[in-house]
């Protein structure tokens, strides 16, 4: 029995020595450690004997595949180097020493964009010259009238009498102080011919009406220049024209018109001062077409009612009527411009 009892201790014992050998003997997952084992995939390091450099089981292992840096002073048996650590990284790990991953430095990225700029500036520049010509704001003024004188032959006739018209031949001679203020003369010369009215009249009242006639005017004019303008033609062609005003003093004739020609007639020296309003329109640059409308005011003599009591023209013309008469007059004519051309002063 005591043999049996023995028996059964030695059992019990090698049982336990196994149950134990077999808990120590098996591998970690993952882990680390030594032993007689051989090291797992990931390098870790195999120990001697009876100890190794492994962690103890109360380890928590974040990595399931079993790859760890082993640690341990265990012999060249151990198929694996003692302080030695795993050389392959899963996908799924993240590694946060790596160089890669580190953040961009700002100085160096500044240091490099100056680098990158100052490349860019040392190129060759190529430089345009400037000049005041080259700003244009408002396009000038194609005609320039400033010291240059104006030859305007022009045809004309009279708008407010009914009786008689006049037509006119004439001319102005006009020198610009400036491009806007000009003094100048004129001259005319006109004949006459009877309206239909004044036959009416003779025959209707058996009385012929009392008339003047104008023979010729001349006069100092000064003019002002303050519109100027352009305008399209079926948007093809721009035409530029102005507008200015004329006023003057000047001296004329004008000559009775006997209602009855056994009687003489008389002439009449006239003080005409005049004012008007007329539009150029430029077509080169010697060249201007003018049209214009002007006002010749002046007190006339006409032929006594009762001319039998007054039959010589010296008693005529002491007791002729007087009447006050604005004859107005359309102009139209050509000018030309002397010099042929002109330069620009100022800039554009």
């Amino acid at each position: 029995m005591r043999t049996i009892g023995y028996r059964s201790r030695g059992l019990l014992v090698v049982a336990l020595g196994l149950l134990a050998s077999t808990a120590v003997a098996a591998p970690k997952k993952g882990g680390k450690g030594g032993g007689t084992t051989s090291a797992p995939k990931g390098g870790a390091g195999g120990g001697g004997s009876t100890s190794g450099g492994g962690d103890a089981g109360g380890d928590i292992e974040m990595d399931d595949n079993g790859k760890g840096g082993g640690g341990g002073g265990g012999t060249p048996a151990g198929g694996a180097a003692g302080g030695g650590g795993g050389s392959a990284v899963d996908s799924g790990e993240i590694e946060m020493d790596d160089s890669a991953n580190k953040p961009g430095d700002l100085s160096a990225d500044l240091a490099a964009s100056d680098q990158a700029n100052a490349t860019v500036k040392q190129g060759q520049i190529k430089k345009t010259p400037l000049a005041w010509k080259d700003i244009v704001v408002v396009v000038r003024k194609p005609f320039l009238k400033v010291r240059r004188t104006e030859l305007n032959p022009f045809v004309a006739t009279t708008m407010n009498d009914n009786m008689i018209r006049h037509e006119a031949i004439g001319g102005e001679f006009n020198y610009y102080l400036t491009d806007v203020l000009a003094i100048g003369v004129e001259g005319q010369y006109m004949v006459h011919s009877f309206n239909e009215p004044y036959d009416l009249v003779a025959r209707q009242a058996r009385r012929l009406p009392t008339l003047n006639q104008y023979n010729w005017q001349t006069a100092l004019d000064f003019h002002y220049v303050p519109v100027y303008g352009k305008f399209a033609i079926f948007d093809k062609k721009l035409i530029t024209w102005e507008a200015f005003f004329t006023a003057g003093i000047g001296v004329g004739q004008s000559e009775v018109v006997p209602r009855d020609t056994k009687y003489p007639g008389f002439t009449n020296f006239l003080i005409q001062p005049n004012v008007g309003a007329s539009m150029r329109f430029f077509l080169a640059k010697w060249l201007t077409v003018n049209i214009g409308v002007r006002d010749y005011v002046f007190v006339d003599k006409f032929e006594p009612t009762d001319r039998v009591m007054f039959p010589t023209a010296t008693l005529a013309q002491d007791h002729a009527d007087s009447s006050l008469i604005n004859n107005i007059m359309f102009q139209a004519g050509l000018s030309f411009w002397l010099p042929t051309s002109f330069e620009y002063t100022t800039f554009r």
